[in-house]
């Protein structure tokens, strides 16, 4: 994770009081049809980022028959899956929902972009 700058916290602490208390003010009309979250369109991965960005993951999936020492199983190749299947992955580990410790790490510093940048290379290694 990424860590804001403190004039950056500051002006957020100060803008989310700010912004809720004029949302309570605008009341909606009453014949409006309650408002639903648009689905978020899936990012376009550049590769070219991507690549860069997954140097490092060329340390232990790049190396045939890797395994880790702790926990000792053996790590997989990544290059060629589904574009699809590697956000998911990654966005798993970065939420915790997927566990392990490395993948973890690595995955809570990258953006959603980064994600998707990085699923674009990979998809396209045989």
């Amino acid at each position: 994770m990424r860590p804001l700058p403190l004039a950056a916290c500051l002006a957020l602490a100060t803008a989310l009081p700010l912004a809720a208390i004029n949302a309570q003010d605008v009341p909606a009309p009453a014949d409006a049809p309650a408002a639903s979250p648009a689905p978020a369109a899936p990012l376009a991965g550049d590769a070219d980022n991507g690549k860069l960005l997954a140097y490092t993951c060329q340390g232990c999936h790049g190396v045939t028959g890797y395994k880790n020492a702790y926990p000792n199983y053996k790590v997989p190749r990544i290059g060629g899956q589904s574009n699809e299947y590697l956000v998911a992955a990654l966005s798993e580990y970065k939420k915790g929902t997927r566990k392990h410790p490395t993948m973890q790490a690595q995955s809570e510093s990258f953006s959603d972009q980064d994600i998707a940048d990085i699923a674009a290379f990979l998809s396209t290694v045989k």
